[in-house]
């Protein structure tokens, strides 16, 4: 099934600059269908530096489970990374790891690299055997098409890793006060309520930094990023976002927590995390508006965050944003669900510049007509002020549409 292109979708792929010590290839290799790449292979130079955050789902894909112990038994360093996309690799019993340990050999075998070397990746259908000999046959035909990461090779990539995306996602940020950059590229649409990343991102930077700052600024960054994104409340058996550190563009390493650089990394990091966790919410299945939902007067930053997400994933307040119904009543509700400690009668609630709830009622000379101008838009903002502290949290989410239900009914057919 093909889905229409997503209103949100920005109007170009981004030119997206090389880094150094980066190769990339994608191929068809007919994993679910035919006639588009479903394989990439990025190979990184000897000893880059590797972090990851991976689901905390239950029920984790194999990949995920191979991701971790290579994570946990190595060294920090690796040196390929292989995706597929059409097959989630989940729920698959003792032969999905099998397949998985297939996918980091082959690439092994075709880098001279060690399979422990070799993060793995998988998204799509959850509950279905590997095609083994068609990802084996695949892997093989990349070896030829290997190629300098650039434009042209960043949007293959980033089509290959592919679902019920509409469009490719990609990011790119130079670091200040160095030559390096740092490039990412993600996938998602539905299945998007992430606890720890998103379905799927890979971050790439030719800077030299240890393995312990990477992991750190990581997961600082995917803190304030993708674990604010939220398109239908579900986190996914595949999510992991890794970052790559190739060392190649000449800098000289950041190797302690006081590198001044470390700061400049850190906001390009951040930069590159949030272009692309808005994206997935902007290719939300059946979207047709970003939405940020801030919370703002909370006790603490968790409890903000909380009642963020309630409103965020709320049906009610996601069917009537589609449907550009001023229903403050909603938000009312979700604040009042989200179990968090909240002052009824000092709550305020806005919908874009609009104040619509204040003192526990309606507020006075509240414009209805204004309200709904704003939700005709394709960017919302909500704000609360749940009136019992001082501090905040922003989510970002997508409205709820018929669309959602079309694409979902009949993702496997």
């Amino acid at each position: 099934m093909s889905y229409p292109r997503s209103p949100l979708a920005p109007d170009v792929f981004p030119s997206l600059p090389a880094v150094s010590g980066v190769s990339l290839a994608t191929v068809a290799a007919g994993i679910r269908k035919r006639g588009r790449d479903d394989l990439l292979i990025a190979h990184m130079a000897p000893g880059s530096a590797v972090a990851a955050t991976l689901t905390s789902s239950a029920c984790p894909a194999a990949p995920i489970e191979w991701c971790r112990k290579t994570l946990e038994e190595g060294d920090g360093s690796a040196e390929a990374l292989v995706c597929n996309s059409g097959n989630a690799n989940a729920f698959t019993g003792k032969s999905g790891m099998v397949s998985t340990e297939k996918m980091a050999e082959g690439v092994s075998s075709l880098l001279g690299v060690s399979p422990r070397k070799v993060m793995v990746a998988s998204t799509g259908v959850i509950g279905e055997p590997m095609p083994d000999d068609r990802i084996a046959e695949g892997i093989r035909r990349a070896g030829s098409g290997l190629v300098a990461s650039g434009p042209d090779s960043w949007e293959a990539a980033a089509g290959a890793i592919r679902t019920t995306d509409t469009f490719s996602k990609a990011a790119w940020v130079g670091v200040a006060g160095t030559r390096a950059n740092i490039v990412g590229i993600a996938k998602g649409s539905g299945m998007i309520a992430p606890d720890m990343a998103t379905m799927l991102g890979f971050l790439f930077t030719d800077l030299a930094v240890s393995p312990s700052i990477l992991q750190a600024s990581l997961a600082r960054a995917v803190s304030t990023t993708f674990n604010r994104i939220t398109v239908d409340s579900d986190t996914s058996t595949n999510d992991a976002v890794l970052l790559f550190a190739t060392g190649q563009s000449g800098d000289e390493p950041i190797a302690d927590g006081s590198d001044p650089r470390l700061e400049s990394f850190q906001e390009a990091l951040d930069e590159v995390c949030l272009s692309l966790a808005k994206q997935i919410v902007r290719d939300g299945e059946g979207a047709t508006k970003l939405v940020s939902v801030t919370a703002a007067g909370a006790v603490s930053e968790h409890s903000a965050l909380k009642i963020a997400r309630s409103i965020a994933e709320s049906p009610l307040v996601k069917t009537a944003l589609a449907a550009e119904d001023a229903n403050w009543g909603r938000i009312v509700m979700a604040v009042g669900k989200a179990g968090e400690p909240a002052d009824r009668d000092q709550l305020a609630i806005w919908i874009g510049p609009e104040l619509v709830a204040s003192a526990g009622r309606a507020a006075e000379g509240y414009s209805e007509a204004a309200a709904s101008a704003h939700l005709k838009g394709d960017e919302v903002n909500i704000r609360v002020d749940v009136g019992v502290g001082e501090h905040e949290a922003t989510m970002w989410t997508c409205d709820l549409t018929h669309g959602y239900i079309e694409i979902n009914a009949g993702y496997r057919t």
